[in-house]
């Protein structure tokens, strides 16, 4: 049987690639596992000529960002407390602005892309997706202004690859569907925090309409 080959409309689809950042990478801040294994391979893709349009993430945080641990006395990295009526799991201290962590990777070829957001800029609000942050004391998630960039450019499926898997990259896939966008994640182009998350990350994106492909199949 022949492999699946994903079809990209080159004048409707762009890549979206998500806090390649070297806090992220081993060795790192919040260092993800294999994050330094995906550099190459996303590289090739952003000077592939692809897609039409290339957008990025960039996490930001000022310093004593509400998100990190190091901001509530005696509690420590991966503890998950309420923030605003939601779960908000705590981080070391990482992508600070300003700092040689929170630059992105230069490994990958920057200026190919349109569009660099930056996002989490603000001390009591986190941000995990690329189209809105994560809920405020207003109980809202303002949105980053992404969505509504991709759409005045004719942008209908956004194809999406980063770090990590289980945190930034499924909450974009996820708000992406829902800002009307047919959303593909790049499996092997991600990894996760957790790696025991996968299954349940798989299940969450495919109910919530985002489809999971492999970098091979991209035709």
């Amino acid at each position: 049987m022949a492999a699946r080959s994903v079809e990209i409309d080159r004048e409707c689809a762009a890549l979206l690639v998500v806090d390649m950042q070297p806090d992220f990478m081993p060795g790192g801040a919040l260092a993800v596992a294999e994050g330094d294994r995906i550099v190459a391979p996303i590289a090739r893709l952003v000077e592939s000529c692809r897609f039409r349009i290339i957008a990025a993430t960039q996490d930001w945080h000022p310093r004593g960002h509400v998100s990190f641990a190091s901001s509530h006395p005696g509690r420590k990295p991966l503890d998950v407390i309420e923030l605003y009526g939601h779960p908000q799991t705590l981080w070391p201290d990482h992508c600070v602005q300003g700092t040689a962590g929170a630059e992105l990777c230069r490994d990958i070829s920057w200026n190919h892309a349109q569009v660099i957001i930056r996002k989490a800029t603000e001390s009591d609000c986190d941000s995990y997706s690329a189209f809105r942050n994560n809920w405020n004391s207003r109980g809202e998630r303002p949105p980053t202004g992404l969505g509504g960039y991709l759409k005045e450019r004719g942008v209908r499926e956004v194809f999406i690859c980063g770090l990590a898997r289980d945190f930034c990259v499924a909450w974009s896939a996820e708000d992406a569907v829902a800002a009307g966008f047919r959303a593909y994640v790049i499996w092997d182009l991600t990894r996760p925090v957790d790696p025991s998350s996968d299954d349940a990350v798989r299940d969450g994106l495919l109910r919530s309409g985002v489809a999971i492909v492999s970098a091979g199949e991209l035709a």
